[in-house]
């Protein structure tokens, strides 16, 4: 089956952005006294939206938060993040140069459990945001990942068959969310170690990701 569009996941693939959340939600969670580990924050909570991460620590921390408090937290958490990233430019140096490519061959989007806002300032930053037909975030579907709506939700707004369409994803959730959709699965071993990424296949860099590494997928079954 041809392949017609790429959806990008942002944070751990095109930004490397996955340890300053990590740093901003220990930077919230101090005045509670707890302090998540890399490993922890990487086995039980990188991956979900900033909702879906307070609402895990709630429950495994036994904190007491209500709607309100954590959308108080979100607020809070979306001011620190957006300040950081706004200064700096956090993109993996191989991201520009592996988006103008794929994006000459094919429409290309964004598939990100972060906010919109945060997604659109470093792009902006780094000249690539125009070149994205489209950015699925958070908020945007009803179930964020690994429920496979957000890229379900990527695939229609592309206007291709799930099969057509490649995701590039560091995560476990993220890989479990383009595979229950129906997607072809690029795994980047940024975050996880690349044995334990299941995907049709893995990669070490953006710089692996040619046009013909991309239509080699179209083999898959």
């Amino acid at each position: 089956m041809t392949i017609k569009a790429i959806v990008f996941d942002f944070d751990g693939v095109l930004a490397d952005s996955e340890m300053i959340h990590f740093r901003v939600y220990n930077e919230l969670l101090a005045p509670s006294g707890i302090q998540l580990t890399k490993e922890e924050y990487c086995e039980e909570y990188l991956g979900f939206d900033d909702e879906g991460v307070f609402e895990h620590l709630a429950g495994r921390k036994k904190l007491m938060l209500g709607d309100e408090e954590i959308e108080m937290l979100i607020a809070a958490k979306a001011e620190r993040f957006e300040a950081i990233v706004s200064s700096s430019n956090v993109l993996y140096p191989a991201a520009g140069a592996c988006v103008r490519r794929l994006a000459a061959a094919w429409p290309v989007g964004i598939c990100s459990g972060a906010r919109r806002s945060e997604i659109e300032v470093m792009l902006r930053g780094a000249a690539l945001l125009d070149l994205f037909r489209f950015i699925v975030a958070t908020g945007d579907t009803d179930h964020g990942k690994p429920a496979p709506d957000p890229y379900l939700k990527a695939a229609e707004t592309h206007g291709v068959t799930p099969r057509e369409c490649v995701a590039i994803e560091d995560s476990h959730a993220g890989l479990d969310s383009a595979r229950a959709a129906g997607l072809r699965t690029i795994g980047i071993s940024n975050t996880y170690p690349r044995a334990t990424l299941r995907a049709d296949r893995v990669v070490d860099t953006l710089d692996e990701v040619t046009v013909e590494f991309i239509r080699g997928l179209a083999d898959k079954p």
